[in-house]
């Protein structure tokens, strides 16, 4: 009987260790009821999005479609990082997983993509946007 609430004792202190090394993974918290929080990007209008731009909030604009795409036209301010670039690493170009982070591509199904893979690594305040097709602000050519 003793070796049982010894086993049974052991076995709750590996589960417990367990729960607190998965909190640990960048992009899970634990909310107020102990169960693990994986983060979501939001999805915002143009309009929000271009209120959003006229913050001096230390945002970055991310556009995620190719590099011939971003050369024809992109949005003042932009960054290029193509979505098939973003894996399982912290894009070099995004060191603050709290900075707020504006996404588009062409059409809407890129950033889509990317926002997600983004808010799987972590990164707090992902917003997308959809696609420069529907964009009628400003458009800069490189």
């Amino acid at each position: 009987m003793k070796m049982i609430k010894i086993l049974i004792s052991v076995v709750i202190c590996l589960a417990f260790v367990c729960v607190l090394a998965a909190c640990n993974i960048r992009g899970q918290v634990m909310d107020g009821d102990g169960m693990v929080r994986t983060f979501e990007y939001t999805q915002i209008t143009q309009e929000e999005a271009k209120e959003m731009m006229e913050k001096d909030d230390g945002h970055v604009i991310v556009d995620v479609r190719r590099e011939d795409e971003y050369a024809e036209g992109h949005i003042p301010g932009a960054i290029l990082i193509p979505n098939e670039s973003i894996e399982y690493a912290q894009p070099e170009e995004l060191p603050d997983y709290d900075q707020v982070i504006l996404i588009y591509c062409r059409s809407g199904r890129r950033s889509k993509e990317a926002a997600q893979k983004l808010a799987d690594m972590g990164y707090a305040n992902v917003y997308e946007f959809g696609g420069i097709i529907d964009w009628d602000g400003e458009i800069v050519k490189d």
